[in-house]
């Protein structure tokens, strides 16, 4: 996963640039609706983040999925697990916080156990502890399998969070979008808005998950000469000087 530094100055321009078109879209242009007011604005970014979120999961699941393959094994592939797990939960962490406050005025609380809502929380929660067993001390092929073992049982939950709206009665709206109803879509200025925060978050989410794979990568090469060195060390203070 080498990519190229102008790259990474595309993917942060572009996410600066759509990111500003969508604000302006979603304060200036996108209006109230009647049964949430002011607060709909919020769906330039609460649904990209949640899916998002998703998306990053996903990818720590498929590259772990890849990592215990014996044929594709390849460290490179848990430490992309590794990345894309930290830039999904901060998402996922992001939807928590936005849904709070789309849900206070709608709903009158700030959070309830609506299947949703605990979804997402649990989610969080196991991809956390994910990343936790990560850093537990082991030989690197262990932990990079039991991590792979984990994110893999982790990401069961992420179809439950996201039928949870129609398999059971929930506070929380289903898709704003349907296009088997074609009734249910939104006006133009809130489609607008909700493709420009999609385009912006995503940019976002990329630019992120290739600065946080170069970080682990840094980090591995940081580990692996560490633990040459102090070999080399211990070799050297073994070393019998014989007089001549």
């Amino acid at each position: 996963m080498t990519v190229p530094r102008w790259v990474t100055r595309v993917l942060a321009l572009g996410a600066v640039a759509f990111g500003a078109a969508a604000a302006i879209d979603g304060l200036w242009v996108m209006g109230p609706t009647a049964e949430q007011g002011d607060y709909s604005r919020l769906l330039v970014v609460h649904p990209p983040v949640a899916t998002l979120a998703y998306v990053g999961f996903g990818i720590t699941a498929l590259a772990s999925v890849l990592y215990l393959v014996p044929r594709t094994r390849r460290r490179e592939w848990d430490l992309l697990a590794g990345a894309s797990a930290e830039v999904g939960l901060v998402f996922c962490g992001l939807t928590l916080i936005t849904g709070s406050i789309w849900g206070r005025p709608v709903w009158g609380v700030w959070w309830t156990w609506d299947a949703r809502l605990t979804a997402e929380a649990l989610l969080f929660a196991l991809f956390l502890g994910y990343l936790a067993l990560r850093r537990i001390p082991a030989a690197e092929h262990v932990r990079a399998r039991r991590s792979a073992v984990a994110a893999i049982i982790a990401t069961l939950d992420i179809p439950i969070d996201h039928y949870a709206t129609s398999w059971w009665q929930t506070l929380h709206q289903g898709s704003s979008i349907d296009l088997l109803q074609p009734d249910k879509h939104l006006d133009t200025a809130h489609n607008v808005g909700l493709a420009l925060g999609f385009v912006a978050l995503t940019l976002a989410f990329a630019w992120l998950l290739v600065h946080r794979y170069r970080v682990e990568k840094l980090e591995a090469r940081y580990e692996d000469e560490g633990l040459a060195a102090a070999l080399a060390d211990r070799q050297a203070e073994g070393r019998v000087e014989v007089p001549v």
